[in-house]
This record gives structure tokens, C-alpha cells and sequence, in this order.
């Protein structure tokens, strides 16, 4: 039941936020202007050219930088019931996970991984703000992660207790010999969450092709590789007929399933 709750919830979600927003007036939710929920100058700080960001075990293609209205949007979108900002968020991410799926050759079908949520965040949010996303570029991650134990947010610690935190934290839920993967988020930090996530999906057989985020947090002393290879969505989807693979998913972040056939297929 949870689960087929959860689909629901991913797919209609942003259609009722929107209906509501006809309704009510709105504000932007970057800088509080009114009659957008993103304004042109918010809208214009998720643009970019995605980069590879390097943190310790896991290598992140990310579009745009967490601050600013950018930091805001994420926020108000997670934690503040704006399900419309998903209409511009979606966007910068597929950006990020075109890109990291471009920079390696792709030899077989891709199955996008998230990170599985924990049940208090679940409930204190109702939906998992990564299926949303996915689900309004028309995608779907596939439950291959669970929590193998209880562990605290991540968001109120610092670098060595974020990385003691995730450590031993996730397992996959079965063989992942000869799947290639594709981890996708929405903040990396230090990146100990996705690293251990990349642990995981390898200690269970999978080759991991690759990681995405919409957003980074910069690190003091930033360790960025050269920017992404100029690909666009076209390039990579005009040689491909295949459809995504619907696959019915279980889990606790997100319920929907999702093998791409290369060249990453949206639809």
C-alpha cells in the first residue's frame, strides 16, 4: 500500500501544487517575489554547465551551487510543501545526469539508484522530493538501496560525523552482477551519503557509471575537474528507439522503477 501511495503521490503531486497556486496567490520562492513561483533572475541561477565534483569515494556531476534563491528553492520545494518548484528544479538535474551518463561509453541498459529515505523524513515530508524531480523529466529509479540501520540526519553534521554516520549504513537488496548504475540526488556536501551508496551498489556486483545532483555545497577548498563535455539531450537519445523499461518498484524513497536504455532515454 505504501508503496502504490508513494507512486501517486510522485506523479500527481506537482499537478495539485500547481492547481493550487491558480487559486492563491504566489510568491517566488528564491527571493519572495510576486505572481512566480521561480522568478527570471531565480530561474537563471539553476542554468549552467553541469561539473564534476570530487569528494572523498564518489566523483558527482552537479548543474548548480547550493546558496543563494538556489539554496532557497531546494528548501521550499523539501521542506515547505512547494511541489510546483519541481517544474524548474527538474531541469538542472537531468542536466547533471545527461552529463555524467556522457562522460562514460554506455555498452548496456542503465538503472537510476536513489538514496533511500528514512521513515521520519518520509513522514514528515509525504512524498520523496527525488521522485518528484525524476518523475516530471518522465524517469524512474528503481528500489535497489534499503537502510541496513537507523542513522541521523545528515543535515546537522559536520564532514567526520557525516561520513561515520553513512558508513555501513545502506545495503542493496539483492545481486547487482552485471547491472550498471546510475546514483542520482539532490545536494551532495561531503558526499558520504553517496559514497556510501556507491559502496553498496558495488559490494552487490553493480558497475557504478556514474552520479548526479542538482546541486553541490562548495567545499572550502573546492576539487572540481574540467568542465562537462559538450553533449546535448538530443545527442544522446536520436540513435535510441528503445523505451524505459517499467518495472514495478518497492522501497522506502520513491516507488517507480527505471532501466534507461543508452543513449539515456527520456521518455
Amino acid at each position: 500500500m505504501r508503496e502504490w501511495f508513494e507512486r501517486v503521490v510522485a506523479f500527481a503531486a506537482p499537478a495539485v501544487s500547481q492547481a493550487a497556486a491558480v487559486l492563491s496567490p504566489v510568491r517566488c520562492a528564491g527571493c519572495d517575489e510576486p505572481d512566480a513561483s521561480v522568478c527570471e533572475a531565480c530561474a537563471a541561477e539553476l542554468s549552467g554547465v553541469p561539473r564534476r565534483v570530487c569528494r572523498p569515494g564518489v566523483d558527482v556531476w552537479a548543474t548548480t551551487t547550493y546558496g543563494g534563491p538556489v539554496r532557497s528553492l531546494i528548501l521550499a520545494f523539501k521542506d515547505a510543501d512547494r511541489i510546483d518548484l519541481a517544474a524548474a528544479l527538474a531541469p538542472p538535474l537531468g542536466h547533471a545526469m545527461r552529463t555524467a551518463l556522457g562522460a562514460v561509453t554506455r555498452t548496456a541498459p542503465i538503472t537510476i539508484c536513489t538514496v533511500p529515505s528514512t521513515r521520519a523524513a518520509w513522514r514528515a515530508r509525504g512524498y520523496a522530493p527525488v521522485e518528484v524531480l525524476l518523475a516530471r523529466l518522465g524517469l524512474r529509479s528503481e528500489s535497489i538501496l534499503r537502510l541496513r540501520r537507523p542513522h541521523t540526519d545528515q543535515a546537522a553534521l559536520g564532514v567526520d560525523a557525516r561520513a561515520e554516520n553513512a558508513a555501513g549504513s545502506l545495503v542493496a537488496r539483492t545481486n547487482l552482477a552485471g547491472r550498471h548504475i546510475l546514483l542520482v540526488d539532490d545536494v551532495v556536501t561531503t558526499g558520504a551519503t553517496l559514497a556510501e551508496a556507491s559502496r553498496a551498489v558495488r559490494a552487490a556486483g553493480a558497475t557504478l557509471v556514474g552520479a548526479a545532483c542538482l546541486a553541490e555545497v562548495p567545499r572550502r577548498l573546492p576539487n572540481r575537474a574540467s568542465p562537462a563535455p559538450n553533449l546535448s539531450w538530443d545527442d544522446l537519445i536520436e540513435n535510441s528507439q528503445q523505451p524505459m523499461g517499467d518495472n514495478s518498484r518497492s522501497g522506502a524513497y520513491g516507488d517507480s522503477t527505471g532501466v534507461v536504455l543508452p543513449p539515456f532515454n527520456t521518455g
